[in-house]
């Protein structure tokens, strides 16, 4: 530990300890002699745009608290992922950053493998402007065919108001509706993505009155978990139990189960994937 990085100073020894990770050759720094590994303090201050000096204090513990734009230039400039950024936030200001919305790039196999584990459950992974982009078998039976659908049209909102076999399919179109557009403005709200969802509520609002009109209601409301009552094409009506939950680490995914509410149910979910692929057995 530095000796002018005093003990109970969270926030600069995290610091440093970053600082001490970066290869400066990978910044076309010159190596030269240096004290210690990773970057200097000066090549810290200037890549972040701050002063040498109050970069010092921060890690020495002195100058007071940083603001959180100076946090966020620092977290740039020493090119921390999202947890550490958030680490730095909690440690230097004592709250977590504002979020920063970013683009979901798919999930990972792993995560895949998730899905598909819950052979008798409909899963699905979300993204927070409410784009499905994992599903798993009896998702596709219980809730609809993503496979067959343009990237575009996976939207649940967009499914709602404008895919009359998915209306069909609620009990109380009415209800989930509401619930669906309160969820969805609260959702892409936390998650910094409202600017991103305008042209999506604009379309939405053009093509649909019902959405517009419960859009302008200002609701919002939470996923958590609950039932839900479907009227499906084959097995009538069936109740199915749902959770979400968010992805950890990826705070713009969220993860929604559906679980058979009996028996009973659990079995006609299983007579009808088994239906559907032939030749595979649920267990």
């Amino acid at each position: 530990m530095d000796a002018h990085v005093r003990n109970d100073n969270a926030l600069g020894a995290f610091l440093r300890d970053r600082r001490c990770r970066m290869d400066a050759a990978a910044f076309g720094l010159p190596m030269g002699r240096r004290r210690t590994p990773g970057l200097r303090r000066e090549e810290v201050a200037q890549r972040a745009n701050v002063s040498v000096t109050w970069y010092t204090w921060l890690e020495q513990g002195r100058g007071g608290a940083p603001s959180a734009d100076v946090l966020d230039r620092i977290a740039r400039a020493l090119m921390l992922t999202d947890v550490e950024r958030e680490h730095l936030f909690l440690i230097g200001l004592g709250r977590p950053p504002e979020v920063r919305y970013r683009e979901s790039d798919g999930v990972s196999p792993r995560l895949q493998r998730v899905l598909d584990a819950m052979e008798l459950s409909p899963a699905l992974i979300k993204t927070a402007t409410w784009d499905v982009v994992a599903w798993n078998r009896a998702a596709t039976v219980m809730l609809a065919d993503y496979g067959a659908m343009a990237p575009r049209e996976r939207n649940v909102l967009r499914m709602m108001f404008c895919d009359p076999a998915v209306r069909a399919r609620q009990f109380d179109w009415e209800s989930v509706a509401r619930f669906v557009v309160a969820t969805f403005r609260a959702d892409a709200v936390r998650a910094g993505a409202a600017g991103n969802v305008e042209a999506l509520v604009d379309e939405l609002s053009r093509i649909s009155p019902e959405f517009a009109a419960m859009w302008r209601e200002k609701e919002v409301g939470h996923h958590g978990e609950g039932t839900k009552t479907l009227r499906h094409p084959k097995l009538g009506v069936m109740s199915l139990e749902y959770s979400s939950f968010t992805v950890d680490g990826r705070s713009d995914l969220s993860m929604v189960v559906y679980n058979p509410s009996t028996p009973e149910v659990a079995a006609e979910v299983k007579r009808l994937i088994e239906a559907a692929n032939p030749g595979v057995s649920a267990p």
